[in-house]
């Protein structure tokens, strides 16, 4: 489930930003270098719950970081503003988007003003205005 919560995730990103005509790099994990727009897997979580003998619930959680800009200047809000409603929208039309058996759901959005890139080299370190978008799964089996 953690596979598919995270190719949901991407495909879900890459599919959004093109309908809505957006100029967004798209990455499963932290990439070697940003230049926002840009999203990526930044965190996967999961909870097991087994229910009786052979049966199993699953809840995985994918956090997704947006990099706006730099800093968050009126146009990178506005800029994310539209886009935060526009995916949170889209994902609650693609609640299979993790498989036929499961379920996916924006649960939460929360902004990181002063995200720093610290898994870099300390020369290309830098701070962007950010949004972390947490997809929530689940599935039973």
């Amino acid at each position: 489930m953690q596979a598919d919560m995270r190719a949901a995730a991407v495909t879900m990103l890459s599919a959004y930003a093109a309908a809505a005509s957006l100029k967004l790099q798209v990455y499963p994990g932290r990439p070697r270098s940003v230049s926002p727009p840009c999203a990526f897997v930044d965190k996967m979580t999961a909870t097991y719950v087994d229910v009786g003998i052979s049966l199993r619930q699953t809840t995985p959680t994918a956090e997704v970081l947006v990099l706006h800009g730099l800093f968050d200047s009126k146009e990178t809000v506005d800029q994310r503003d539209a886009f935060v409603d526009g995916f949170t929208d889209y994902v609650a039309t693609q609640f299979h988007a993790a498989g036929a058996n499961t379920l996916i759901a924006a649960v939460r959005v929360e902004d990181e003003p002063d995200f720093t890139t610290d898994w870099m080299p300390p020369e290309q370190v830098k701070t962007y205005f950010a949004s972390r978008i947490t997809l929530e799964g689940f599935a039973s089996g």
